[in-house]
């Protein structure tokens, strides 16, 4: 009997770790494509290029806000390329950018069927996470609320439900946080989420993101 349930478990245990395998192996490649992008970017701009300076400018914004925009992504290294190399212009233009990457994340998200991320987690075996998922989908904004506290599985969960707009700004300056999704990552849970309402959460990346692009221009004037 033992070697039956042994023969019956075993290769879900394998299938198991091969899905998380796969998982990671995207997470990587999407993380070290996205740093490669960066390096070129960070390369091409030279003066010696002034022929085509404005266009790599414009074409690095447009990565720039791409890469902030998709999970995983490590963006900050082209915005920081781009707002040391422009100065106080290219520092506002990096801030516009990252609200727009960061908001259009969270609206994907918000337009995400809560049941095909169930799907994603089911694929996973994380089957609490689905069952939770798919039991939220059709609540409000205060149901969820009310729902994830009581089902909170411990003692800190609640505290970062109630203070979650403090912990989205922590997430987001919490350094390589492209590991854990990026920017974009973050962004777009809060969208799925259903319980981040857009203007707070507009307001908290306006401020959330604001440190070092204020350090860079003070820096710069001093």
């Amino acid at each position: 009997m033992t070697d039956s349930v042994w023969v019956n478990t075993q290769p879900s245990r394998i299938v198991r770790i091969a899905k998380v395998l796969i998982l990671l192996a995207v997470v990587v490649i999407l993380n070290s494509g996205g740093g490669w992008l960066a390096h070129q970017v960070n390369f091409q701009l030279y003066p010696r290029h002034e022929p085509m300076l404005h266009m790599i400018i414009l074409v690095s914004f447009g990565l720039y806000t791409l890469l902030m925009t998709l999970p995983f992504m490590p963006g900050i290294e082209v915005g920081l390329t781009l707002m040391l190399f422009l100065g106080g212009k290219g520092v506002v233009l990096v801030y516009i950018c990252t609200l727009i990457a960061l908001s259009t994340s969270y609206a994907i998200g918000r337009k995400i069927p809560p049941h095909l991320f169930a799907r994603l987690l089911g694929w996973l075996y994380l089957n609490r996470a689905r069952d939770l998922v798919l039991e939220m989908e059709d609540m409000s904004y205060n149901e969820r609320i009310s729902f994830l506290q009581e089902k909170a599985p411990s003692k800190i969960a609640p505290h970062l439900l109630k203070h979650r707009y403090l912990a989205i700004a922590c997430l987001l300056n919490l350094p390589c946080n492209a590991l854990i999704g990026g920017g974009g990552g973050i962004a777009l849970i809060a969208g799925m989420s259903g319980i981040i309402t857009y203007p707070r959460y507009l307001l908290l990346i306006a401020v959330a993101i604001s440190p070092v692009p204020i350090t860079i221009i003070l820096k710069g004037a001093i």
